[in-house]
């Protein structure tokens, strides 16, 4: 393994898989493009669910009601994976990338009771850089929203996470040396992340994934634990689902700077009771000549809509949902209205030479984006296209279509978070 490369000294950039990828272990090649589509925005709704479990909204239908069909629920629900070791010698882990959480563990042996994963499980005891943490470390209380506490014997801090679809975590804080792959080639070390090494793990988690990096700005998040080396700033740019390229890109530090020219910036709005999310205030979307307010989600103080970087759709009221939909209808030309194989989405074309789609511009407090096609459709398969927003009243998400060919950047100290077109097969 090449040289390490300390994140005090700059910034660094690392791969993010799309989980539906050739090169994912979540890859399923008997999948049609529809369906790993429609799967996609399932998981979309598993986590508005999760996420309304987390913020202790009130919801019209039980999140654990087996009978819906759009409640997956699962734990592990992002979009993107990222190659990561833990301990000292390096054990490889394929994680799931997370705005939507902030701890970081992955499964541990011994287990009292895990689920089933294909990779092997990380072993502490081969570890020479692996440390438990005390319970009255800082570590620990930065844990306490995520239900830290101690040891029968009192000598070891434990955490538990629960989520919205019973699934749930447990395990010990541990200090460990966690290693990120770099696009350089050169392995990022960063020792003494705090970690929750799991025992006890059950639910819905799938055997192909064997960890998760929370970056949501709670205290114990990837972000946050960098925090100064990285003076508060990340970005990624991701690649169009369609592209031939499967792999986007996440900065930190340095390389997180966006500038140049057609940078759009809008207040990060931060709730001090719900840390891990990253709040915006969209004040309205234009579709051609029509702007349609837009009210969204009572939450966030003056936010009312959560940037997510592992939801796929963009989830809306379902009265704007309706206004949006028949605004883009109405003003669509050419092409042939068609209905989605899967029966998920409800406005679809088949986007030959004709189709014609009108702009779309997201406006922001401060930041008027200008949405391509990309953004606004999702590719469902050769024959296929449909709108790549959908009706939920629980929670607005901005999600990862509509940010796509965007480089986006967070800088924490400033409270900013920034748009750039750009294409992001070349970043």
């Amino acid at each position: 393994m090449s040289a390490f490369v300390d994140a005090q000294s700059g910034g660094f950039s690392i791969n993010l898989v799309h989980r539906d990828s050739e090169g994912s272990p979540f890859y399923n090649p008997k999948e049609t493009p529809a369906r790993r589509v429609g799967n996609a925005g399932r998981r979309s709704i598993g986590r508005v669910h999760r996420f309304s479990h987390m913020l202790h909204l009130n919801s019209s239908r039980s999140i654990s009601d087996p009978s819906d069909p759009d409640a997956q629920l699962t734990a592990n629900n992002g979009e993107y994976l990222v190659n990561i070791s833990l301990g000292t010698p390096p054990f490889p882990i394929v994680a799931i990338a997370d705005t939507g959480s902030d701890i970081i563990w992955t499964q541990c042996k011994p287990c009292t009771d895990c689920y089933k994963q294909v990779a092997p499980l990380f072993d502490p005891k081969s570890s020479s850089s692996y440390r438990t943490v005390s319970c009255s470390s800082n570590a620990c209380n930065s844990l306490q929203s995520e239900g830290s506490s101690c040891s029968s014997d009192g000598s070891v801090c434990e955490y538990q996470v629960s989520y919205g679809d019973q699934s749930h975590t447990q395990g010990d804080v541990a200090a460990e040396t966690l290693t990120l792959e770099s696009k350089t080639g050169n392995p990022v070390a960063l020792p003494k992340t705090v970690i929750g090494c799991g025992h006890d793990n059950a639910g819905t988690f799938s055997p192909k994934g064997s960890g998760i990096v929370g970056l949501g700005g709670g205290p114990a998040s990837l972000v946050s634990q960098l925090g100064s080396s990285i003076g508060g700033k990340f970005s990624y740019c991701m690649v169009p689902y369609a592209a031939a390229k499967p792999t986007s890109t996440m900065n930190f530090g340095t390389n997180a700077v966006v500038s140049g020219n057609g940078v759009l910036s809008t207040p990060l709005i931060s709730d001090p009771s719900q840390p891990t999310f990253y709040f915006l205030q969209l004040e309205a979307v234009s579709v051609g000549s029509k702007k349609i307010a837009f009210q969204g989600s009572s939450i966030g103080g003056s936010g009312n809509i959560i940037i997510d970087s592992g939801t796929t759709l963009t989830l809306v009221p379902t009265d704007f949902f309706s206004q949006l939909s028949d605004a883009v209808e109405t003003q669509v030309s050419g092409g042939t209205k068609t209905s989605d194989p899967e029966g998920f989405f409800s406005l679809c074309y088949v986007p030959d030479s004709s189709l014609k789609l009108p702009p779309v511009t997201a406006h922001f407090k401060g930041a008027d984006v200008v949405l391509t096609s990309d953004n606004i459709f999702i590719q469902v398969n050769d024959k296929v296209v449909c709108l790549a927003f959908y009706a939920n009243d629980q929670l607005s998400i901005y999600g990862n279509v509509a940010q796509q060919n965007f480089l986006i950047g967070y800088d924490l100290p400033k409270q900013t978070l920034s748009f750039k077109p750009t294409d992001c097969t070349n970043t």
